[in-house]
């Protein structure tokens, strides 16, 4: 077994997220932890706040340095270590919108995946449905089809493959709706195949692909671009919340419900942030979202 371990002082200020709803990320203490797997190899990772709290602590248990190596750049990403974020506080820590939240809470981010193709599949599984209960369903796919981390309690999600090769009916048995199930395998499948590289620096091809697939939407592709690629820009404008607050912001009427491409026009003037713009908003307890996706 190698251990890796690095401290890194992150480029903005920085707040480390807590537990995931899903059961993947744990937080024991103040210690998160998880598994992940690199070339289907288990590594352990494990992140903690320096004593002084400016820097970021994060090691890495697997069967080869280099493994740890890439674990450590995964959770690098999945953290937001590397953002600079300074121009973005700069410009909008006075904005009337969401300058009083970036100035509360300015280590904020969005929520990422150290994998983009969990950002993938757990979007399907929230598409028109309550978060809690996404959630629940989440887990249960975890628990069922999930890789085990040896000697430990931690789980990871399912490869793509196992995925594409899970019958849809063992997916509803979860509780995920049956179009969602068969949309999980048919985007698994493409990622397995290779046909859909989430990895690529060309986002949008892989997009355009996925977008072909029944039940994939801008609002999952959305999801996958700011939760899973890293792409700050892209606004999930579906969300109920969202739409909820530029319908109040553009009419107040706090009944209003804008359409997708409002949303998108609404955070442009945040561009190229528009993604952690949004975020920041709905932080700000302007609306709540209801839902964890209302389009597909």
């Amino acid at each position: 077994m190698h251990e890796l371990r690095i401290e890194l002082r992150p480029r903005s200020v920085l707040l480390l997220p807590g537990a995931g709803a899903d059961g993947v990320l744990r937080r024991r203490g103040g210690v998160l932890e998880r598994v992940l797997h690199v070339d289907d190899r288990p590594v352990i990772v494990r992140a903690a706040y320096s004593a002084s709290r400016t820097a970021v602590l994060l090691g890495a248990w697997g069967a080869t340095r280099g493994l740890c190596a890439v674990a450590l750049a995964r959770m690098r990403f999945a953290f937001g270590i590397d953002d600079d974020l300074g121009e973005f506080h700069r410009r909008f820590r006075r904005d009337p919108l969401i300058g009083r939240t970036i100035r509360a809470l300015p280590g904020l981010r969005p929520p990422r995946r150290p994998d983009p193709f969990e950002a993938l599949a757990w979007a399907i599984c929230e598409q028109l449905i309550e978060f809690e209960r996404a959630a629940v369903i989440e887990r249960r796919i975890v628990a069922r089809l999930g890789r085990r981390a040896p000697a430990s309690t931690l789980s990871d999600l399912p490869t793509a493959a196992t995925l594409a090769a899970t019958a849809p009916a063992l997916l509803e048995s979860f509780e995920l709706a049956g179009r969602r199930a068969i949309a999980l395998r048919r985007v698994a499948r493409e990622v397995a195949s290779g046909r859909v590289d989430l990895s690529s620096e060309d986002h949008e091809s892989g997009w355009r692909r996925l977008r072909a697939i029944p039940e994939i939407g801008s609002w999952t592709v959305e999801s996958l671009a700011l939760h899973g690629q890293g792409r700050l820009d892209q606004v999930p404008a579906g969300d109920l919340g969202l739409r909820k607050l530029v319908g109040r912001a553009l009419t107040g009427d706090p009944r209003a419900r804008a359409e997708e491409s409002e949303v998108r026009g609404f955070f442009a003037r945040y561009e190229p942030w528009s993604g952690i713009a949004a975020g920041f908003a709905i932080r700000g307890g302007l609306t709540r979202p209801g839902l964890a996706g209302t389009r597909l």
